[in-house]
């Protein structure tokens, strides 16, 4: 039988959230009747990945080190068999700026962005507002702030002795309209997706608490809208 090791867990701000979903994950792996182990990732991974010898990982990593390129080059140096993307995927996706070169290189349209420091951005507005100001390279909206029209100073969550978010941000055109997300399996776009919500925009709880949010599969859109999101 297939050994399936899941790591979840981890240490970045993420970690609840891959713990969920690394949870998940292992019941499926049992129920399809591997011989499933559950790790929960520290900077020891390799003595772990070591000792539990899996056949294959099934990575359920949120955020920096999980979804970075960085687990998936240890996997492809300890010569162990993945799920998701591999090292250069992972590590472009997971860097807003570098993905959107990608798209621009590609001809996709994307709004108007610019890299900054944290300080810059606390000093001084980036951009014309309405703008939003994101960590670089985090997930489930962490750090996201939403600067509205007429601001006078940028946001003052910059400034926080607690910020934990990383140095690098990306300040981007604020654009409003409806969420729309497409799954791609392999090379396949699956469906589009709308996504809506009652709070102000699809932040943290939206994502992860109960009655959150609302998915609407397929949207309810004009066919040129479906085709162009696919």
């Amino acid at each position: 039988m297939k050994r399936v090791a899941v790591i979840y867990g981890g240490w970045s701000s993420e970690r609840d959230v891959s713990i969920s979903s690394g949870t998940q994950m292992l019941r499926a792996a049992e129920a399809a009747g591997y011989d499933a182990v559950g790790i929960d990732a520290g900077r020891n991974l390799p003595a772990q990945l070591s000792e539990v010898k899996p056949d294959v990982v099934l990575n359920g990593l949120h955020g920096p080190w999980g979804e970075d390129g960085c687990v998936q080059g240890l996997l492809e140096i300890m010569d162990i068999p993945y799920s998701h993307s591999g090292v250069l995927a992972s590590a472009l996706a997971m860097d807003k700026l570098k993905s959107k070169a990608v798209y621009r290189s590609a001809g996709l349209p994307v709004a108007e962005d610019k890299r900054v420091t944290r300080e810059e951005a606390a000093a001084a507005h980036a951009l014309k507002p309405p703008y939003v100001v994101k960590p670089v390279a985090e997930g489930s909206s962490f750090g996201v702030l939403i600067v509205r029209e007429g601001a006078n100073s940028p946001p003052k969550e910059l400034d926080a002795a607690n910020w934990r978010y990383g140095d690098y941000l990306m300040a981007e055109e604020f654009i409003p309209g409806r969420e729309l997300t497409v799954a791609v399996l392999g090379d396949r776009a699956l469906a589009v997706t709308e996504i809506t919500t009652l709070r102000d925009y699809y932040d943290f709880d939206a994502k992860y608490s109960a009655g959150g949010s609302h998915h609407v599969i397929p949207a309810d859109l004009p066919e040129h809208v479906t085709r162009s999101a696919m």
